[in-house]
């Protein structure tokens, strides 16, 4: 065993941050600047890196204080300095002069007696496959933050707060383009040191390590102790040096403040057995003070920190990249439906809502009647226009079960996050539901309920990357599940929308996702249909058609005014308005939709028919 260096003293500029890292000398952070800036009355609904332009000397003092301490490297004050987080303060125009003034704040702090890292987190929002930012734009972002704090006088980059490792990535290539400056990357993790999209320890930081990550780790968590044994994980999977950088503790709402529960002396005894199994790197994010970043030091400096030999001579242990995300299982396997399509056959599903009770009776003997008259499958909404219904899992999984005939699960994004939707998934599929229509699903505004709150963690486009990596195999942090699900995977698609050139551009996001068909909302207008169709051919996936027969004047002014999405032809409107009784609209509303369909049938591969009011034996008279 060999003892390591531990060198706290000042003047650390003089030498470069790689060098001490390739003599194996263990460096200490500074603590969260963050956490002083709230103690000092910047609250959590004001922006904490405006405070580099308003309140300059407040931020120069706590970084002195932290150099004090014995830090020797302490982050700018920049963290959310990326212009999508700036944004909810109206302060995105200013982003390259928050971040300038942080690296300079530090800089003045620092002197020649440590360095100083430009911090950056994760951007706040959604990116691709879960959200609507795709990569490039996060690494753009990313590399604008990084110009300003280069050009501020950072001497490296630290990545912390990370819980993706797809947009962690983009930052460490934004860095890369700017130059060779060194980075220290770390993912957010809960207990189990699974970061919170729920990839493996061992996978992401050999992923770190693999896109040229100077310093690899680990941060936030559920205070120090946990990192303690999540670092044997880490250290079977790199040979770069390790940084554990814990919260002060899990935090407690005090008299309306967040108050972090482990003492300086906790983080201590941390610290000198942290080094003792082998990281280098050590520090503490939200809740550390100058105080614990001093009693940190003063361990560091007392301990006698022996190599176990693991550090050095890691053995790194055999582990499966994860493969592109295509389903394992051919889609002629997956379902009947999906076999069919595959065939290019013309299908036909029927929509039923869901009942709003228990009473599934009516909505068994509507299905029985599809399957009579041979209806390939039976479409389930998931709360159509945000009303609250009978669990669309549950009401399909009755329906198959019951009367034995496939059903499409919609499922809506709208109430659930992203643990609960991979949860649900894996249950449909547990179930034996084997298509899934993926939506982004309605805003509770447009329903009973205005004030229930939404969730929309991702979106139809994130949920379809979700289920083609249930498919591969793999869970939405990228572990193993195992076997595969093997669900057959449709998108929703609207050829009349108000952007329509965004809805081009979503559709096109959704298939590079993995959708294997598409279901149009309700058309009334054959050539809004034909100009989505021309777009749509280059991706060589089947569009099913929804076809809606309106049974009334009322049915049809209430599609036309109070649907969102949907456009009804005044002239079809007017149709109606001339048939002076009910059953002579209700016919005219089938002629309407008869004649649409025999002009777009050759042209699609099949057609989703809505039931009004559950009414299967007036739909049925389209066939």
């Amino acid at each position: 065993m060999t003892e390591v260096a531990v060198s706290l003293t000042p003047k650390l500029c003089c030498r470069s941050f790689r060098e001490s890292l390739n003599k194996g000398e263990c460096i200490l952070l500074g603590g969260s600047t963050g956490t002083l800036l709230y103690e000092k009355g910047i609250f959590i609904n004001k922006s904490f890196e405006e405070v580099n332009l308003s309140q300059p000397d407040l931020v120069l003092q706590i970084h002195s204080d932290f150099i004090n301490a014995g830090a020797q490297i302490i982050s700018t004050n920049t963290w959310g300095a990326n212009t999508f987080k700036l944004k909810a303060f109206g302060l995105e125009n200013k982003f390259k002069e928050l971040n300038i003034a942080g690296a300079k704040i530090a800089r003045k702090a620092a002197k020649d007696q440590c360095w100083v890292a430009g911090s950056m987190g994760p951007l706040g929002v959604r990116i691709e496959p879960w959200g609507p930012t795709s990569l490039e734009e996060s690494k753009e972002s990313f590399r604008h933050q990084a110009e300003a704090l280069i050009k501020g006088g950072v001497d490296l980059f630290i990545l912390e707060g990370f819980p993706d490792l797809s947009e962690i990535h983009q930052a460490i290539l934004a860095i890369k383009e700017l130059g060779d400056s060194p980075i220290i990357a770390m993912m957010s993790v809960n207990e189990d040191g699974h970061s919170l999209y729920g990839t493996e320890p061992e996978w992401f930081i050999r992923k770190l390590d693999e896109w040229g990550a100077d310093v690899v780790g680990i941060d936030g968590g559920n205070g120090p102790a946990p990192m303690l044994e999540i670092l044997k994980k880490l250290a079977k999977s790199t040979l770069k040096p390790i940084i554990l950088y814990p919260n002060a503790g899990q935090p407690r709402m005090v008299d309306g403040r967040l108050i972090y529960m482990a003492s300086p002396e906790y983080m201590g005894e941390f610290a000198r057995q942290a080094l003792l199994k082998g990281a280098r790197l050590l520090g503490g994010s939200s809740g550390t003070s100058p105080l614990h970043t001093k009693i940190m030091s003063g361990a560091i400096r007392q301990a006698k920190a022996f190599d176990t030999g693991q550090s050095n001579k890691r053995n790194i242990a055999d582990h499966n990249p994860i493969r592109a995300h295509i389903s394992t299982v051919p889609r002629t396997l997956q379902s009947n439906w999906s076999q069919k399509i595959a065939d290019g056959k013309f299908v036909i599903s029927m929509e039923l809502l869901p009942p709003k009770g228990l009473e599934i009776e009516k909505i068994l003997e509507r299905s029985k009647i599809c399957k009579e008259n041979n209806i390939d499958a039976i479409n389930i909404p998931d709360g159509p226009r945000a009303s609250a219904r009978m669990s669309s899992l549950a009401t399909a999984c009755i329906i198959e079960r019951e009367i034995g005939i496939e059903t499409i699960l919609h499922y809506a994004c709208r109430d659930r996050n992203l643990l609960g939707i991979q949860s649900d998934l894996l249950g449909a599929a547990g179930l034996g539901i084997k298509n899934i229509l993926c939506i982004t699903g309605d805003p509770p505004k447009l329903g009973p309920y205005p004030n229930a709150t939404a969730v929309f963690d991702i979106d139809a486009i994130g949920l379809v990357n979700m289920v083609s990596r249930l498919n591969s195999g793999y869970d939405l942090g990228g572990s193993s599940i195992g076997r595969p699900t093997c669900m057959s995977v449709g998108v929703g698609a609207n050829p009349v929308a108000s952007d329509i050139e965004k809805e081009k551009s979503r559709f096109r996001y959704k298939v590079e996702a993995g959708a294997e068909w598409a279901i149009t909302q309700p058309v009334f207008d054959s050539a809004s249909l034909f100009r989505f169709l021309e777009f749509s051919s280059q991706f060589k996936i089947p569009i099913i058609a929804g076809i809606w027969p309106l049974k009334s004047l009322r049915n049809a002014e209430f599609m036309a005014n109070e649907v969102p999405g949907v456009y009804v032809p005044k002239s079809v409107v007017e149709r109606i308005r001339k048939c002076k009784t009910s059953d002579e609209q209700m016919e005219e509303g089938i002629l309407i939709a008869k004649e649409l369909i025999e002009e777009i049938k050759s042209s699609v591969q099949g057609l989703q028919i809505s039931a009004p009011l559950g009414m299967v034996d007036f739909a049925l008279k389209l066939l």
